[in-house]
């Protein structure tokens, strides 16, 4: 089979497609064949070195690269509780593995694996176990009940945007950060408010405040503004951080990092809810496995609304 993997670490042009014998699925883990594939901020940062500099996995000669995933099963092993022929997606969190999603087959532990919904296309699946899972464990570690007021940085992006329509399905008050030429989305996905990252320059803090007297209950920071957006957060609130380097616990604030952990019972829910129309994975555009170093690229070009995604 195809499968792209990164050479080294570096730029784009270390990311190849090569070829592999297919994987099989042992006790407790499908085989996918993929359909839809997502590429990922954390796909470059794996790419770059990031992520083994960080000691989150080991340095590697040939990395696999992919986190999404949306497809059928194509195998099962024993007590998977999936069988052939059932469409599915799920999530890759073992790290420390020589393939990833980005292939024509993936291998996943079942627990990581939910049924695909009528109604939820594989392109679309594909841009919402990373996103939405992230999203819904944040505010879980944030804890805030009904009525709490919560900003979201980053909350045009793929976490971000989630996570504004996730807070206000839950009764929180959302404070919207994104460019200025996103706040009717913003808005649409359920935020109250809506600072424009212009317009609140270097003093983030301020600006909410402005809306929010006092401060915000809680941050989830999409977007790592780090200690810009701890300064909206009330003394005692609490804060959660997604792409690491929290900031320092001031003002008694609880603050958290948000580690990403596969969850099958918890994706299967976000996909009814994306199925019947709650929930929005944004997908920028569709690009050929065969040509996946391209989507690296757009992708590290920045300026995307939303995921692309590889097709086998």
């Amino acid at each position: 089979m195809r499968a792209v993997v990164s050479r080294g670490y570096g730029g784009p042009g270390g990311v190849e497609v090569v070829e592999v014998p297919v994987p099989e699925p042992g006790p407790g883990q499908v085989l996918i064949r993929v359909e839809a594939a997502a590429v990922n901020p954390v796909d470059l940062a794996t790419r770059a070195g990031a992520l083994a500099e960080g000691g989150l996995m080991s340095p590697r000669a040939v990395t696999g690269l992919g986190w999404d995933v949306a497809g059928v099963v194509a195998a099962a092993g024993p007590g998977a509780g999936f069988a052939p022929g059932d469409p599915v997606l799920g999530l890759r969190d073992l790290l420390d593995v020589p393939l990833g999603t980005h292939a024509e087959y993936a291998v996943l532990d079942a627990a990581a694996v939910a049924r695909r919904p009528d109604g939820l296309p594989p392109v679309t699946a594909a841009a919402l176990p990373l996103g939405g899972l992230t999203a819904l464990q944040a505010l879980g570690l944030l804890g805030l009940p009904a009525g709490g007021t919560l900003l979201v940085t980053g909350a045009a992006g793929s976490v971000g945007g989630f996570a504004v329509e996730l807070a206000a399905a839950r009764g929180l008050r959302v404070v919207a950060l994104a460019g200025a030429g996103d706040e009717v989305g913003a808005r649409a996905s359920g935020a109250e408010w809506f600072v424009a990252r212009e317009a609140a320059g270097d003093d983030l803090g301020a600006a909410v405040r402005a809306l929010v007297p006092g401060g915000v209950d809680g941050a989830l920071d999409a977007a790592a503004l780090g200690v810009a957006a701890l300064a909206a957060v009330r003394t005692r609130g609490a804060f959660t951080a997604v792409l690491g380097g929290q900031p320092l616990p001031l003002r008694g604030i609880r603050v958290r990092n948000q580690w990403i952990a596969a969850d099958g019972e918890a994706l299967a829910a976000l996909a009814g809810r994306a199925a019947a129309g709650e929930l929005t994975p944004r997908v920028a555009g569709t690009v050929p496995l065969a040509d996946a170093a391209r989507a690296y690229e757009r992708l590290a070009a920045g300026r995307l609304r939303g995921r692309l995604v590889l097709t086998p």
